[in-house]
């Protein structure tokens, strides 16, 4: 073995390693990197609401000129509520059900204090992912929990705040701050305390516990009667699909909360990554065709020596061993040198990403990990492969 290791330090060319280094380094840092911003990314462009349960749409129908008159109804019926539930793209259909009396709302800030009428929709319970303790509501109690628009922080933030002179606030403390609730119907008026527990993205409505808006109903409606929903949320598992736009369509049904824009943004990031990984794939392939080519040059400048041994009765497996082990060191030096300059990229990048999104997670690295583990073990097997076959082929010539 030491006399192979000696042909093998003779005859290594450092200058043809070093193009091997850089090609793979550069390869596999472009494929890892792709990789790595892609799962980075696309909590970002790809974020569902965190308090729900899978993808999900809102629908409505759209208002007219006749609804406007009062000659028509935005409502759904119970043969349309049937009929989506039938769609093979629906996995569940819940209405959302709304307050039945006025609402107005309090707010101290700065010294000022805000007034303005609010109003109420509730989602049945299963299909939402709140803690029990946050989400509760018992009847009669005076504190309601609350999820509201994303935006709404936005406008207080970007649009109200600087014209009044007022500090901008960040969503933590914004999920913070209670509310002074009053409710008035049926002959009733009262005070409650709403409190707020989540932040929605897509979903264009103050949520409140389904318990309460029954209790509540009951309590300060003034309507009678059967209701109908005016908007109904749908659980799909396809919220992108032409299939679900085509059936919007037909209808005559508007999305809230609608993925297709999403699904256009990850679609675009899901190439983008796919290109700029292609990109170093070619790398990678450049590397190996390096590397393979400086370890047949060795084994030919060492062929006469190497022929002998395989007379002596040498294996050879033992005799492509030490050319196989230069090729697996070097592959997974490179992977090491990759990973850390990955790792550098992200420090780089990840304040950008979290200053976006306030409680942004990014991806763990560990698919980034294993990934280029299995692309430094499959360009190591494929190289020892070639090795072994050369090796082979030099034994049979001899003979």
């Amino acid at each position: 073995m030491r006399l192979l290791w000696k042909l093998l330090r003779c005859h290594l060319s450092m200058a043809q390693l070093v193009g091997f280094s850089l090609a793979g380094l550069v390869g596999m840092t472009v494929v890892l990197g792709a990789l790595q911003a892609y799962r980075d990314i696309r909590p970002i462009v790809d974020r569902p609401d965190s308090f729900l349960r899978g993808d999900y749409l809102v629908l409505s129908k759209r208002v007219n000129a006749l609804n406007t008159l009062g000659l028509g109804s935005s409502d759904f019926t119970p043969g349309e509520l049937d009929d989506l539930r039938a769609q093979p793209f629906v996995r569940e259909v819940g209405v959302l059900t709304s307050a039945d009396y006025r609402i107005t709302g309090s707010v101290g800030m700065g010294g000022i204090n805000l007034l303005t009428y609010l109003f109420f929709e509730s989602v049945p319970d299963r299909f939402l992912d709140v803690e029990a303790a946050e989400w509760n509501y018992e009847p009669g109690s005076r504190d309601i929990p609350i999820i509201i628009p994303r935006n709404y922080v936005n406008l207080y933030n970007y649009g109200f705040a600087p014209s009044q002179g007022l500090p901008q606030i960040s969503e933590g403390i914004f999920r913070r701050v209670s509310l002074g609730i009053d409710i008035a119907g049926n002959g009733r008026s009262e005070q409650f305390r709403g409190r707020i527990v989540g932040l929605s993205n897509r979903l264009n409505t103050i949520l409140v516990p389904d318990a309460f808006i029954r209790w509540s109903n009951e309590r300060f409606g003034t309507r009678t009667g059967e209701k109908h929903p005016a908007r109904v949320i749908v659980e799909t598992d396809r919220p992108v699909d032409a299939a679900v736009s085509e059936y919007l369509a037909r209808k005559g049904y508007e999305a809230e909360g609608d993925r297709r824009d999403d699904g256009k943004a990850t679609r675009f990031l899901q190439l983008a990554a796919s290109g700029v990984a292609g990109v170093g794939l070619a790398f990678s392939g450049m590397s190996f065709y390096i590397l393979l080519l400086s370890i047949f040059l060795l084994l030919q400048k060492n062929s006469d020596k190497l022929e002998n041994l395989l007379l002596l009765g040498y294996a050879p497996a033992r005799v492509a061993r030490p050319y196989r082990l230069l090729t697996f060191g070097l592959n997974f030096g490179v992977l090491a040198a990759a990973l850390l300059a990955v790792w550098l990229l992200r420090l780089a990048y990840l304040p950008s990403l979290t200053a976006l999104q306030e409680g942004y997670q990014p991806a763990g690295m560990g698919v980034t990990l294993l990934c280029g583990t299995g692309l430094a073990l499959l360009l190591s097997l494929l190289d020892g492969m070639a090795i072994r076959r050369k090796v082979g082929a030099l034994g049979r010539g001899k003979r």
